[in-house]
């Protein structure tokens, strides 16, 4: 099957950002719907991407190799248990920062509002909160931070980042 090059391009963009979600590259492709979204992934796409067990949107292994692109979240090493954390992951500049300023694993998890006072301590940046709370829900889902549910959802690192090779995408 041959692709345009917006087909790749947007290929490309699912490979990088696995696991993602139809909102983020409804957000990435500038689309109005999620729903839009999984029309054009089944239109243009459908060999070459496939939801895994928590509805997440992975590329296949043809996918990677046709794009050239670094995935989002390393697969497991073989005999590597399939829950265990990734050994390797790339994120934007800002998860990246994210990961690094968020609280440890053996730290009390914190706020959104929290990470957020480190992030403008440590970097001198002042995103908006709302993009540091997708960063760390990306962070969850790619498997290197947790949730812990108190009076608000916060948030730690589930791994020793030392053990997670991190490099980033432009942005």
């Amino acid at each position: 099957m041959s692709l345009t090059d917006e087909e790749l391009s947007r290929l490309e963009d699912v490979v990088e950002l696995q696991p993602t979600k139809n909102g983020e590259l409804q957000e990435r492709w500038e689309l109005d719907s999620g729903s839009e979204v999984h029309q054009y992934l089944e239109g243009h796409l459908k060999d070459y991407y496939y939801r895994d067990d928590d509805s997440l949107i992975r590329s296949t292994p043809e996918a990677v190799e046709l794009t050239g692109v670094e995935p989002g979240v390393a697969p497991p090493a073989d005999g590597e248990d399939d829950d265990a954390p990734p050994s390797s992951v790339r994120l934007s500049p800002l998860e990246a920062n994210v990961f690094e300023t968020v609280a440890g694993a053996d730290e009390r998890s914190e706020s959104v509002v929290s990470v957020l006072n480190g992030l403008r301590a440590a970097y001198d940046i002042d995103p908006d909160v709302d993009d540091v709370r997708q960063a760390l829900q990306r962070l969850k889902r790619i498997g290197v931070v947790e949730v812990i549910y108190r009076a608000v959802p916060t948030f730690r690192a589930c791994v020793d980042r030392d053990t997670v090779s991190v490099s980033t995408t432009e942005e």
